[in-house]
């Protein structure tokens, strides 16, 4: 019995304890002229924190997305007739012409199929002339001479096919571009199947831009919904942060919503001339959707995120922190914009975050008047290092105060 009384009255003790060691540093916050001077604890006035006064304004409603750059056409150089592939003709990622020879397949024997199909060619031909003669003197039938007309048509049609598969063992870029690595090496069988693929030319210029708009994005444009009359403008924000300095456009909308992605696919178009964008690049797209009228510009630090919703603090008439649930849109750059829950002239606080809470005291500033940067006129300089030794000793004088019972409790 005895036992479980002095356990009681130890955690009883050393409750007493900390209270008194809270109060000690609340005391020596609440009184700055006893704990030497404006450097401890709270300073005089309330805690300084820099506030930006906000105006209503108007500005351009803007949703920026992620994005991936793709050229204006990808096309796949793949062999058309089978063979060794001899030669490649050109530099690997160097800018290539329509119609510049690319590869070299072997042409020997699509040569000596072109011999042969001229050698049946001239032969038909030489019988459809000499039935001609015939048929006119009726010496033959009418079938015998539409059988060889029929025949040197065939034989004509082979001849074309002969020179067209011997010109196809010159593998040339089907457009304008920039090639790219070589699929196949010198010495490979190239045949004419889906594996037939020897290298791809990127045409770069206009850049085409590829990305998708989510419900959430699209229920936080004006009217919940994008049409192609509605975007006004599209920029193009770099990996760096840098806006690209050509505007583009929207050059496709899909009317459905991807089933695999669940996004509604957009594409915008960029002049590329300089080739500073390289197809496959990660960016961003800024999509200009009209204006939004009476709203706020607020550094994004200064928006706090809970789980019920975003809000920020601002002074109250009596220089006191205030909490103020907010609604936000998108950002503009380093703000956010706010499209309720502020009015003019409110003093949002931007720093001193995680000391401001509702209802602390404080000393307002704006951002280029900081309190306390320089000491007044005829004043000297508070000593710092005198401020935690005020606090500790404080702090001491509360935890002798508790351990005076804590020995009664002992005895």
């Amino acid at each position: 019995m005895q036992h479980h009384k002095n356990m009681w009255i130890a955690r009883q003790t050393v409750r007493a304890g900390v209270l008194a060691v809270v109060a000690a540093l609340a005391a020596a916050c609440s009184k700055p002229a006893e704990t030497g001077g404006p450097g401890g604890g709270m300073p005089p006035g309330g805690l300084p924190v820099t506030v930006q006064e906000v105006q209503p304004q108007n500005i351009p409603s803007a949703l920026e997305l992620m994005a991936q750059t793709e050229g204006a056409k990808e096309t796949e150089v793949r062999a058309r007739v089978g063979g060794i592939l001899l030669k490649r003709l050109y530099q690997e990622g160097a800018p290539v012409k329509a119609g510049q020879p690319l590869f070299q397949i072997d042409p020997a024997p699509y040569e000596i199929a072109l011999a042969e199909a001229k050698a049946k060619a001239d032969q038909t031909a030489r019988e459809e002339a000499r039935l001609k003669g015939l048929i006119a003197q009726q010496a033959v039938s009418q079938k015998e001479y539409d059988d060889a007309v029929s025949n040197n048509a065939i034989a004509q049609a082979a001849l074309r096919q002969a020179q067209l598969n011997l010109s196809w063992t010159t593998v040339t870029a089907p457009v304008s571009g920039v090639s790219g690595r070589a699929v196949k090496s010198e010495g490979n069988l190239i045949n004419t199947s889906d594996a037939s693929l020897l290298t791809s030319v990127y045409q770069s210029n206009p850049m085409w831009v590829r990305f998708g708009l989510s419900e959430s994005d699209t229920a936080s444009l004006p009217g919940g919904q994008i049409k192609p009359g509605m975007v006004s403008g599209v920029e193009l924000i770099l990996p760096d942060g840098s806006v690209y300095p050509k505007p583009g456009k929207i050059n496709f909308l899909a009317s459905t919503i991807d089933p695999t992605l669940g996004t509604q696919q957009l594409r915008a178009e960029f002049d590329n001339a300089d080739g500073k964008l390289l197809p496959g690049q990660f960016v961003r797209v800024r999509l200009l959707t009209g204006n939004r009228e009476g709203v706020f510009l607020v550094p994004q630090a200064a928006v706090l995120q809970t789980e019920q919703a975003r809000l920020v603090m601002v002074v109250d008439a009596e220089s006191k922190v205030a909490p103020r649930p907010v609604q936000t849109a998108e950002w503009r750059g380093k703000d956010w914009v706010i499209t309720g829950g502020l009015k003019a002239g409110d003093k949002v606080i931007v720093d001193n975050l995680m000391k401001a809470r509702p209802g602390t005291p404080v000393a307002p500033h704006g951002p280029q008047a900081a309190p306390g940067a320089a000491p007044a006129q005829g004043q000297p300089a508070a000593k710092p290092a005198e401020a935690p030794a005020a606090t500790d000793k404080a702090a001491a004088d509360g935890a002798k105060a508790s351990a005076q019972p804590a020995a009664q409790g002992k005895q």
